[in-house]
């Protein structure tokens, strides 16, 4: 994770950014803090970057790459103003002991913010932060092939805004976010698959952490709370809503550092 000490809206990158809908610091800092605590409580050991002041949305750290092992693939950010946090996010990685491994460019890709893996398998988004060219190397750096989705909404610009996996064939999905072929393949890999309301969706429902058998997530999504619960999950809900306002809720702000155990990075289990 990476406190949000310089976290503000310099630019407009996603249709959630407004320069003129300022943040409210102090009102980011505590929810941050919160999530932080409450993951935490849940058993999560957290791990902390330190942000630039020339990169306001390094706090999303789930969009740095991804960790497979002890390798780090960082991303490729499409936009310039995001580009700077490539050398931060890599040089904390390398200084604690990860291998480095490019995607080539110029293809873009976001890191865990489409990357996600679930039972086995690893899902990948691809339209608007993600290209699809990009997932052939991510696919030689894996090993294996990932399960492709194409992502339609604008506002659902990263597959962990649409898409969480839940563990045991289980994931909360916006459908709507999701091309008609690839709704057919997320019902194809998923047993059970809990659909998000668009109220629910558009408070970032989807863009929750699985830890243990509790799913954290943004507050207010009070539809989607009952459903997690009756499919046999706690629930812990914390309040995300300066975090909203650059296109971002909890997923966002973590990146998982275990979250490949079942892939060594060539394909082996």
């Amino acid at each position: 994770m990476c406190e949000p000490v310089h976290y503000r809206i310099d630019y407009e990158i996603n249709p959630w950014m407004r320069r003129a809908n300022a943040v409210r610091t102090e009102r980011a800092n505590e929810q941050w803090q919160g999530l932080r605590e409450t993951l935490t409580a849940l058993g999560v050991a957290v791990e902390l970057v330190e942000q630039g002041p020339d990169t306001p949305d390094m706090t999303f750290a789930a969009n740095a790459g991804i960790v497979i092992g002890n390798r780090f693939i960082p991303a490729n950010f499409r936009f310039p103003e995001r580009q700077l946090e490539e050398e931060r996010f890599t040089r904390w990685f390398m200084e604690h002991g990860f291998l480095t491994e490019t995607v080539h460019e110029p293809h873009y890709w976001e890191g865990e913010g489409d990357v996600l893996p679930a039972d086995g398998l690893v899902f990948a988004g691809y339209r608007f932060r993600t290209e699809f060219r990009a997932l052939d190397h991510i696919d030689e750096l894996l090993g294996r092939e990932t399960v492709r989705l194409e992502l339609t909404d604008p506002r659902f610009y990263h597959l962990d805004t649409c898409l969480a996996p839940l563990g045991a064939g289980r994931a909360l999905v916006y459908p709507r976010a999701f091309t008609a072929a690839s709704q057919k393949t997320l019902m194809e890999h998923f047993a059970t698959l809990i659909a998000v309301s668009e109220h629910d969706a558009a408070r970032f429902a989807c863009n929750a952490v699985l830890a243990g058998e509790t799913v954290v997530l943004n507050a207010g999504c009070a539809e989607t709370v009952r459903a997690l619960r009756d499919h046999g999950l706690a629930v812990a809900e914390t309040p995300m809503d300066e975090f909203i306002k650059a296109g971002g809720s909890v997923k966002c702000l973590v990146l998982m550092l275990d979250a490949f155990t079942e892939i060594d990075g060539r394909g082996r289990p």
